[in-house]
């Protein structure tokens, strides 16, 4: 597994991390070319709980992005000192971040998380319900800051606030209401993404990714 570009996420990324907090690590990878025109497909993606981490091949971690996956979208917005592995190409890739994002991904991508966080606090447990609550929050800030400005800035300003919000969200739910409402309003209105990603750029990336992942290829045996 070639890894690309890899950093620290999660909890520790948001500022919103404790003396108990999971250490999350979410990369890409690229597959040897050869490996892609065989009968059997190579894995797409590689997880692990014991260290928690997430790796996804570069195709499909493009695939993500360009669909305003919030998880995959972090790994090119990180702030620099929480890289651990930044190659080239992954350089190059996050120099590209802009031409992933579009609107209509974006507000559907960032209100569906966020919406899926809200579901979450009525059927998990105490302990859980804050977690939720502070993700949905975080999504909700996020998305819109993204949509109209085209940053999307992972480390939250404020964490304290969100941390604080959360759980009073986790013991009334009903407060998440008119936050899901505004956001859905803001991000209905014209932002600065445009209708459709520039997908080209990414995929000429690919392409090179591949190219410089192809082996030489091996001299064929001569029959007797």
């Amino acid at each position: 597994m070639h890894v690309l570009l890899a950093g620290v996420v999660g909890s520790t990324a948001y500022g919103l991390a404790h003396a108990g907090s999971d250490l999350d690590r979410l990369g890409l990878y690229a597959v040897p070319t050869e490996e892609l025109h065989g009968l059997e497909r190579p894995n797409e993606s590689v997880v692990s709980t014991e260290p928690d981490r997430t790796f996804h091949e570069a195709a499909k971690w493009c695939r993500l992005a360009l669909a305003g996956n919030p998880t995959v979208s972090e790994l090119v917005w990180l702030p620099a000192e929480l890289y651990e592995v930044s190659t080239p190409l992954g350089a190059e890739l996050i120099g590209l971040r802009g031409h992933l994002l579009s609107a209509p991904a974006i507000r559907s991508a960032y209100l569906g998380y966020a919406t899926q966080q809200f579901r979450k606090l009525a059927g998990s447990i105490s302990s859980r319900r804050a977690k939720h609550a502070r993700h949905l929050v975080r999504l909700l800030e996020q998305g819109v800051r993204l949509h109209e400005t085209g940053e999307l800035r992972v480390r939250l300003a404020d964490p304290e606030r969100v941390r604080e919000l959360g759980e009073r969200i986790a013991a009334d739910p009903a407060l998440a209401e008119p936050l899901l409402a505004a956001a859905a309003e803001r991000l209905a209105r014209p932002g600065v993404l445009p209708a459709t990603p520039d997908r080209a750029p990414v995929e000429d990336w690919l392409r090179r990714v591949r190219l410089a992942h192809l082996s030489a290829p091996r001299p064929r045996a001569h029959a007797a």
